[in-house]
């Protein structure tokens, strides 16, 4: 704003409306240090897609992997204070958990562990420290270290979590502040009580939600520790690249993809975005309905329901449509509470896959096709007679009676067996 009021406007990058000034730097290379768009690292897809496992990286995360990396780079002191650790603070959703396990993935495993500690109301400090004990061997004496002389990198993941005592403390941070300002704790053992166990080569990486809403903050002990940062939501081009880029690794001819499904396959992804975003932005929470909450994790799930479905089952792009419009509706609209707003995300449903996809197929799937993986028969083995369980194919309903049968026969079963 100081530079546009001064008309100065050639000092800025050349930003769309979908972008900042935090995707361009200057050019590390060139005289005149034009700016240029800085690009994550091309992603490439494994032989087998695994929705939940995929870690894509986006602009967000490669600059909170540089950050953490800068934090480990440097020597451990106390003045100025550094104990080469980062601290990610963020919403629901931000990706927090994502970018540490990208960020450790990148480590060599003959010189460089990771230990990946989840934090719950039910960590005690005595079973972090065993936890910690039992990653580490003797060096020298009352010394400690990752096996092998390795460095070790530790994922304090929901660091907030722990259970706040009737004093306001949070006992299971103080050991772990311990650990990361005195490199070590106390032994526990009978013989050694009082005896200080030191541990190095430790460096740490942490996770938490946002306080505020019910959410526990950490001790400013144990905050002050850690190289803090918040994480946002990715920007709407982050996340274009990320499931861009899921859909196309999925719907390739190799994976038995038809060329018309290959061509529509695209289209998910600014129709599911833009859905999304209206969703999230028109329904808020409210005091009677506070989980109105609608953040990545259900654009997530959008399009893992359509990955779940196999390719001999979407054969035509009308299935795929189909399909789409099944899983936007069984994200959001069931996760809602009251019938008009479920009347919304119909009429909403139609008017972007009348926009992406055409006024016919619109009106085609103007009635919701259901889908489930429920619907196959028990098979026999052949050799041995012994009952195998069904195949789980996801693939659109018969009818609803006979899903209500199919359901109902299961419950049975399962009620006959436990």
């Amino acid at each position: 704003s100081v530079l546009t009021t001064c008309k100065e406007t050639k000092l800025l990058p050349p930003c769309d409306e979908s972008e900042t000034i935090f995707e361009y730097a200057p050019q590390a290379t060139s005289k005149d240090k034009k700016w240029e768009v800085v690009t994550p690292d091309q992603w490439v897809p494994p032989k087998k897609l695994l929705f939940s496992s995929l870690l894509i990286p986006t602009l967000d995360s490669t600059r909170a992997e540089y950050l953490m990396g800068i934090i480990a780079s440097n020597e451990c002191m106390k003045a100025p204070p550094n104990y080469k650790s980062s601290l990610m603070v963020g919403g629901a959703g931000t990706a927090k958990t994502s970018t540490a396990l990208m960020y450790t993935s990148h480590f060599d495993p003959l010189e460089h562990l990771v230990k990946r500690v989840n934090f719950s109301s039910a960590t005690t400090p005595n079973g972090l420290q065993k936890t910690i004990e039992s990653e580490v061997e003797r060096k020298t004496g009352k010394t400690f270290c990752p096996p092998g002389g390795k460095l070790m990198t530790v994922f304090l993941d929901d660091m907030a979590m722990p259970l706040v005592n009737e004093w306001g403390d949070q006992i299971t941070l103080e050991i772990t502040r311990q650990l990361i300002e005195n490199q070590g704790f106390y032994f526990l053992d009978k013989d050694k009580r009082g005896d200080f166990k030191s541990i190095v080569d430790l460096q740490y990486v942490g996770a938490m939600a946002t306080p505020g809403g019910g959410r526990n903050d950490i001790p400013n002990r144990t905050k002050s520790k850690f190289f803090c940062f918040n994480m946002t939501l990715p920007s709407v081009k982050s996340v274009d690249n990320i499931y861009g880029a899921i859909i196309r690794a999925r719907f390739t001819a190799k994976a038995g993809a038809k060329p018309d499904v290959q061509a529509m396959a695209p289209k998910l992804v600014p129709a599911t975005i833009g859905l999304w975003d209206k969703v999230k932005t028109k329904l808020l929470p409210t005091p009677q309905r506070f989980h109105y909450v609608f953040n990545m994790r259900e654009l997530s799930r959008v399009f893992q329901g359509v990955m779940e479905a196999p390719m001999e089952v979407v054969k035509t792009e009308a299935l795929l449509i189909n399909l789409w419009k099944h899983e936007c509706t069984r994200v959001f609209a069931d996760k809602l509470a009251r019938q008009m707003d479920k009347d919304l995300i119909d009429q909403w449903g139609h008017a972007y896959c009348e926009e992406y996809f055409g006024a016919e197929h619109a009106e085609a799937t103007k009635d919701t096709q259901w889908w489930c993986d429920f619907q196959r028969d028990v098979m026999e083995d052949e050799e041995t007679g012994e009952e195998l369980p069904a195949p789980k194919i996801y693939e659109p309903l018969q009818s609803m009676t006979f899903g209500r049968e199919k359901a109902y026969f299961y419950l049975q079963k399962f009620n006959d067996a436990f």
